[in-house]
C-alpha cells in the first residue's frame, strides 16, 4: 500500500474541515478568551503584572473552556459521519477500519493543538492591545510567552484522556446527545469538585492539575492524561473497528 493510500482517511478528514464548524470552533474559543482578557483589563484603573493575567487565563482555559471546546469539536467530528449516515460507505472501503477512527483521533487532537497555539497568541495579543488602548493599565513586568505556551501545551497533553473518552462516546452513538451530556457532566463535576482528594484521577481535572504547586500532582496528571488518553484512543479504535454499524 502506498503512503498516499495509507494516509487517505486523514486527508479526507482534513478536507471535511472546509464544510465543518470545527474550524470555526478552533477560532471561537481563543477569541472569546482574548476578548475576556481585554475587557477585564480595560475596566481596571491600575496595572497588574503579566503573570497575573496569563496565569488567570490558564486556569479558565484548563478548567472550563478547553474541556467544553473539545466536547464541541468531538461532537462535530462525529456528526460529520453520523449526519449523512456515511459510516456504511466508509466501512466498505478497502482499507483497515481502524484507520477511519485513528484518523478522527489525529484530526481532533490536531484541532486541539491549533486551538492551543491560537490561545498562546491571542491572549498576550489582547493584553498588549489593552495596554495600548489604555496605557495606565498596561501589564507590568516581563511577559514570559514561552512559559505560557508551554503551560498550555501541558494542559492539552493532559486533556488527551478526556478527549479520547469524548470522541469514543461521540462516535459510538449516532445522536449527539450522549457525547454532549458527557462533556457537560464532566466539566460540571470538575468545576464543583476540583479540590477533591481523588480529583487527580478524574479526566476532566487533569488539565487544571498540571498547574498544581506539587510537582508530583502536576506530573501525575500529565502522565495519566497523556498515556491514558493514548490507551483509550487505542481501545476506541479496536472496539469501533469490530462493530457492524454505529447507532
Amino acid at each position: 500500500m502506498t503512503a498516499i493510500a495509507a494516509f487517505a482517511p486523514l486527508h479526507a478528514e482534513i478536507a471535511k474541515l472546509r464544510r465543518s464548524l470545527s474550524g470555526l470552533m478552533v477560532l471561537a474559543a481563543p477569541v472569546v478568551l482574548a476578548v475576556f482578557t481585554f475587557a477585564n483589563m480595560v475596566r481596571l484603573d491600575e496595572p497588574r503584572s503579566w503573570d497575573s493575567w496569563l496565569q488567570g487565563t490558564t486556569a479558565i482555559w484548563a478548567q472550563f473552556m478547553l474541556p467544553m471546546s473539545m466536547t464541541a469539536i468531538t461532537v462535530l467530528a462525529a456528526q460529520a459521519e453520523h449526519g449523512p449516515r456515511s459510516w456504511d460507505y466508509l466501512r466498505a472501503l478497502p482499507l483497515p477500519r481502524w484507520r477511519l477512527y485513528a484518523s478522527k483521533a489525529v484530526m481532533v487532537m490536531g484541532l486541539g493543538a491549533a486551538m492551543t497555539a491560537l490561545v498562546a497568541l491571542a491572549v498576550p495579543g489582547a493584553a498588549m492591545l489593552a495596554g495600548l488602548a489604555k496605557p495606565a493599565i498596561a501589564a507590568s513586568g516581563g511577559a514570559d510567552i514561552a512559559a505560557y505556551a508551554a503551560s498550555l501545551g501541558k494542559m492539552l497533553a493532559a486533556s488527551t484522556l478526556l478527549v479520547a473518552i469524548q470522541l469514543w462516546v461521540a462516535l459510538r452513538f449516532a445522536s449527539f446527545a450522549p457525547a454532549l451530556a458527557t462533556g457537560i457532566a464532566g466539566t460540571f463535576f470538575a468545576l464543583t469538585a476540583w479540590n477533591a482528594q481523588n480529583g487527580i484521577y478524574f479526566p476532566w481535572l487533569m488539565p487544571i492539575n498540571t498547574l498544581a504547586d506539587e510537582p508530583g500532582r502536576a506530573g501525575l496528571a500529565l502522565a495519566l492524561g497523556g498515556a491514558g488518553g493514548v490507551a483509550v484512543f487505542a481501545a476506541m479504535t479496536a472496539h469501533l473497528s469490530v462493530r457492524e454499524h454505529q447507532g
